[in-house]
């Protein structure tokens, strides 16, 4: 029933219009009287702005007021609004009419906001009151008629028809009343005598003055009007202006002054003496201004504030001590002074934007007020220059912070973004805000290699599984857009380069798969993708070239004289050749390059080192004297041909580098002395050899002398071709060498790569092959044999 009751008692009025504003999306009025009970609907929000009930929840709707103060609530399940605290239309505006409260509703995703006005209608809740309870007159009975006596007016706090519409005097037998309508829509209330009064026949006179509103029912209020009469003063003051108007600026201090009055009367003595004093009651003038009764000076004693009054009327009264009064009115005029600051209010914001949002996206809406007047209350906003935003105005008080151009967090990943709104006042007031906004990633970069192309240089015969080279590329994105992938691309190379290398998907190291053969292939080339983590994934593509560097792994060969085996090789040497006689050539080649294949020729033994010589760089074995008969007849020469490159060290795979002290002491120890065992055997061999030779050429003088006959002793593998001559007996020595005193490996030295060529003469002078049990490097005293014609 109680709902009912409201319905009926409530009348709604809806206006709804649509504005062109990007932001602005409507605007909806209703009309509601005052001192409704909470939870009274006001309104289907809803379905007066066309919006679903699921929108409002999904959008976060929520009501923004300027003042902050709420007496609408939103209920989003109903899509209504509803009376939050009570209505008192006279507490929420006073004397003002029409009375309203304005608020807006924003929505989220997209931002959407709608004006609201709720027109708050008066209803009669309030009586006429006086201030008073009575009023105290002291008239003279010489009061001429036609005398006038303000009297108080009486107050209604409603508005219109409810408000205070008329006023009684009773009883009317000396006085009636006077209504004078004043500018400002109030009335002066003036009591007026129309009879003579005699204090000899009634000294105290007691009226009742009622006030009466307009509404239904009607209420009333009263006062009364006690009157003493007087002995003869018959002059009342007189104002020299009825009217005074000034104008004094809101910051004006207190204790300014604004106008001086004065009223005269025409009486002497007391009855003649004028005091003065402010007669408003229902405002708040008597707080704000003061009178001196006695010279009628007003200052001013409060703080004027343009943004809350700008008008006052002071209504003064002169009487004298006979209570003669007359009145007059000072107009006072409150100019506006600039001293607010704009105030900024941020209705909706968004903390972060994707980089690829389109130009005119809205990121902030803001609130903006200033409650000075004119020029003073207009207010820009603006934002630093050289940034990717723009402010526009929205509505009269409404901004919006937009996108103006395209974004690039590679460029710039965040934003402080300072709003400054200035008034027009001067000097100029400012307010600003500082916002914060974040700029999302997406996959807009592809990963750029740090080079256009890569070269890499790989000895052969590595380790498969070697790291070659590292290939890296960068992407500008952020985070999961920003991680690079490394995928190996096959290229024509006559196999699937896969099986030559491969490539570390994260860290982009490209492994050899295989030992690599300079003599079967000498370069190879490839391309690795890089690609990032995004979605879709962008890559780009780099060329590879791998170089196989020579090492020299290849020993000279032998083309000519040809060899076979171990065999020797023979060559003809007639007595009568000359110095520089050539004798043979030996022809060599090496597969390896560079240096590797630079080859030089050397002696490494002969019977007579004085007799021949071999070319270092051509190989041409030639004679370096004339040949004697005394030269034997065979002569043996163990030619060795060797590269210039250098064979790698090669260790143990199981040498322990990390051995203690004590067994480096050892075995050093060891070393010395198994040289020093070495070298006193030498020297004991060396002995006994001088000492057999020593012997054998004594024994052969003793025999030579004797005239004994001689058998002739052959030694072992002794050929004489021509039954001439003796061939000295050849000594090789092979020496043995450590390369690490920390190792135990034994390594026949030799320099390079070599070949050791041996030849030997045939009794048919044709070359023989004589094969031998042991390879060249295992008998190194294997002669080159040159027999002499």
């Amino acid at each position: 029933e109680e709902e009912t009751h409201t319905a009926h008692r409530r009348q709604v009025l809806l206006f709804v219009s649509i504005f062109s504003l990007s932001s602005v999306f409507g605007q909806v009025t209703y009309s509601v009287p005052e001192e409704m009970t909470k939870g009274s609907l006001v309104g289907n929000i809803a379905q007066d702005l066309g919006l679903d009930v699921k929108r409002l929840k999904a959008g976060k709707a929520r009501i923004y007021t300027e003042d902050n103060t709420e007496y609408i609530e939103l209920d989003k399940d109903r899509g209504a609004l509803l009376v939050k605290e009570r209505i008192d239309r006279e507490a929420l505006c006073g004397q003002t009419t029409p009375c309203a409260l304005h608020f807006q509703i924003t929505l989220e995703e997209p931002i959407e906001f709608y004006i609201v006005t709720v027109e708050i209608n008066d209803i009669n809740d309030n009586a006429p009151s006086f201030k008073k309870d009575e009023m105290k007159f002291r008239i003279s009975e010489s009061a001429v008629i036609g005398a006038k006596f303000v009297l108080e007016r009486a107050m209604d706090l409603d508005v219109g028809v409810n408000g205070l519409q008329s006023y009684s005097l009773k009883p009317t037998d000396n006085f009636n009343l006077k209504l004078q309508n004043q500018q400002d829509g109030s009335k002066k209330v003036e009591m007026v005598l129309q009879k003579q009064l005699d204090r000899e026949t009634q000294e105290h006179l007691s009226l009742t003055l009622t006030a009466t509103d307009g509404g239904d029912p009607q209420l009333s209020g009263t006062m009364r009007v006690e009157i003493s009469v007087l002995d003869a003063n018959d002059n009342a003051p007189v104002f020299t202006q009825e009217l005074y108007k000034v104008t004094i600026v809101e910051t004006a201090p207190k204790g300014t002054i604004l106008n001086t009055v004065s009223a005269v009367d025409a009486d002497e003595g007391s009855s003649g003496k004028v005091s003065y004093s402010i007669t408003n009651t229902l405002d708040d003038v008597p707080v704000m201004f003061k009178i001196d009764e006695d010279s009628g000076v007003v200052s001013l004693t409060g703080n004027l504030d343009y943004e809350k009054s700008q008008h006052y009327e002071i209504h003064v009264q002169a009487s004298d001590d006979g209570g003669l009064t007359d009145s007059c009115k000072i107009i006072v005029e409150v100019t506006d002074t600039n001293d607010n600051y704009p105030s900024i209010n941020i209705m909706s914001k968004t903390n972060s934007i994707s980089e690829n949002s389109r130009p005119g996206t809205v990121v902030t809406i803001f609130n903006v007020q200033d409650p000075d007047s004119g020029e003073n209350g207009k207010v820009t906003c603006h934002i630093e220059e050289h940034m990717p935003f723009l402010m526009k105005t929205t509505s009269k008080k409404f901004f919006s912070l937009v996108t103006d151009s395209e974004l690039d967090r590679e460029a710039a990943s965040q934003y402080n973004i300072t709003v400054t709104c200035s008034d027009e006042g001067v000097p100029s007031l400012s307010s600003s805000v500082t916002l914060t906004l974040q700029i999302s990633d997406v996959n807009d970069n592809a990963p750029v290699f740090e080079r256009s192309s890569y070269e890499a240089y790989i000895v052969e015969n590595n380790t498969p599984g070697l790291s070659i080279f590292t290939v890296r590329a960068r992407d500008a994105d952020w985070n999961q857009n920003a991680r690079v992938s490394y995928i190996l691309e096959d290229s024509s190379v006559g196999v699937p380069v896969s099986s030559y290398v491969s490539v570390s998907a994260d860290s982009g190291v490209i492994h050899a798969v295989r030992s690599f053969d300079y003599e079967q292939i000498k370069d190879f080339q490839f391309r690795v993708k890089a690609q990032d983590g995004g979605s879709p994934p962008l890559s780009s593509n780099v060329t590879v070239k791998i170089l196989i560097q020579d090492q020299n792994d290849n020993p000279p060969q032998v083309l000519y004289p040809v060899q076979t085996g171990g065999s020797l090789v023979a060559e003809m040497v007639p007595r009568s050749a000359d110095v520089g006689y050539l004798v043979t050539k030996v022809v060599a080649v090496d597969v390896d390059s560079g240096q590797n294949a630079w080859l030089s020729y050397k002696l490494q033994k002969a019977t007579d080192r004085a007799l021949f010589e071999v070319g270092l760089q051509n190989g041409e074995i030639r004679t370096i004297r004339q040949v004697t008969d005394k030269d034997a007849v065979k002569q043996r020469l163990t030619v060795i041909v060797e590269d210039n490159g250098h064979f790698p060290e090669v260790l143990s795979e199981f040498t322990d580098f990390t051995q203690d002290k004590e067994y480096n002491d050892n075995l050093t120890f060891y070393l010395v002395l198994a040289l020093a065992v070495v070298s006193f055997l030498f020297i004991t061999c060396l002995v006994v050899i001088i000492s057999v030779k020593i012997y054998r050429w004594r024994q052969s003088r003793i025999l030579y002398h004797s005239n004994l006959p001689v058998i002739p002793y052959y030694p072992p593998r002794y050929s004489d071709t021509l039954g001439t001559g003796t061939l000295q007996h050849v000594y090789n020595y092979e020496v043995c060498r450590t390369t690490d005193s920390r190792k135990s490996d034994c390594k026949f030295g030799r320099a390079g790569s070599q070949n050791v060529l041996i030849m030997d003469p045939s009794s048919t002078g044709t070359m023989q092959r004589i094969q031998s049990e042991k390879s060249i490097l295992d008998e190194p005293d294997s002669p080159l044999e040159v027999r002499k014609l």
